[in-house]
């Protein structure tokens, strides 16, 4: 039985996490394995999605997460071997990955027939401008997408969904757009009624040139951070920001992590798990255009984030 796979896209920060977040707490008993493609030497979205350390973690519902470590494909091979073998497979790609050249991958003879390309779902933030989508990337992920989910419309202005469904259908791209309140997609858009039905292979389109646009900057320290100093660290770099995600230990609750997430010009901090043990108490990754913002700069300003004795 071939065991469809959903491709999720879309560019840094538009809330592609969420959206694999959603589908993983209700399964609603299928077996769902996540892979999830972050970009950074630290892999912070796996740890928001399950927990997830090293390899495979198996979840209560029956679901798996595991972090993308090399190869896809290599990686693809793993999980169909698992017995039992997952039911549908979820792949969640970097913000800044052409999901064209993953298309391209999935084509694979072997892939296709065990593990066909069902659905490709791009997540776009409500809030981008119009004007964001002549970006080649961003063209791009719209390009090959079945459906697009629109997120964060609780963040922004009513008439922003509209602004941004005008956007798309001047693109001319064939996909539904549906509205993704905190990531919530009905599933029946996304998964298969038969799984048995095999998808035509699918046509990524032409190569895009490769370009190096962005750079990751991990900061990590093994002291608590002011809260407050940090909010203002934030607000330093954010004109520089692309992207930003991470955990952190506050002195404020020793003991316990926070969870920042910065995206689209908006910064956010929520509660999260206990310190895990042996883990760097804060770990945050950083996204910015090439040359933006030097790791000395970064460096500088976190430092003042740490609070001492």
């Amino acid at each position: 039985m071939p065991v469809p796979i959903l491709l999720v896209t879309g560019f840094l920060g538009a809330g592609k996490t969420t959206v694999v977040n959603h589908l993983l707490a209700n399964a609603e008993g299928r077996r769902i394995a996540a892979i999830v493609n972050d970009f950074g030497a630290i892999n912070i979205d796996a740890e928001l999605i399950a927990g997830a350390s090293d390899g495979v973690v198996s979840l209560a519902n029956g679901c798996i997460c595991c972090s993308l470590e090399g190869d896809l494909l290599r990686t693809l091979s793993t999980l169909l071997r698992r017995d039992p073998k997952p039911e549908y497979i979820v792949i969640e790609t970097s913000g800044v990955a052409d999901p064209a050249d993953i298309v391209r991958n999935l084509m694979d003879p072997v892939i296709l027939r065990e593990a066909p390309l069902e659905t490709v779902l791009c997540v776009m933030d409500a809030a981008t401008l119009p004007a964001a989508l002549d970006d080649a990337l961003m063209r791009s992920q719209l390009r090959v997408a079945d459906i697009v989910a629109l997120s964060k419309l609780d963040l922004a202005d009513e008439s922003a969904g509209a602004r941004m469904r005008e956007a798309i259908r001047a693109q001319r791209v064939p996909a539904v757009v549906v509205d993704a309140r905190h990531g919530e997609i009905p599933s029946a858009l996304l998964f298969p009624a038969a799984v048995d039905r095999a998808p035509a292979p699918r046509d990524p389109g032409p190569r895009r040139p490769s370009e190096e646009r962005f750079e990751t900057l991990s900061w990590t320290s093994d002291q608590p951070l002011s809260l407050p100093r940090l909010q203002q660290a934030i607000g330093r770099l954010a004109p520089k920001l692309a992207r930003a995600k991470g955990l952190f230990e506050t002195v404020e609750q020793p003991g316990r992590q926070m969870v920042l997430q910065f995206a689209a010009g908006r910064a956010t901090l929520a509660a999260g798990d206990a310190t895990a043990p042996r883990a760097p108490r804060s770990r945050i990754v950083f996204i910015a255009e090439l040359g933006v913002l030097s790791k000395a700069e970064l460096d500088g300003i976190m430092a003042a984030c740490v609070a001492y004795g």
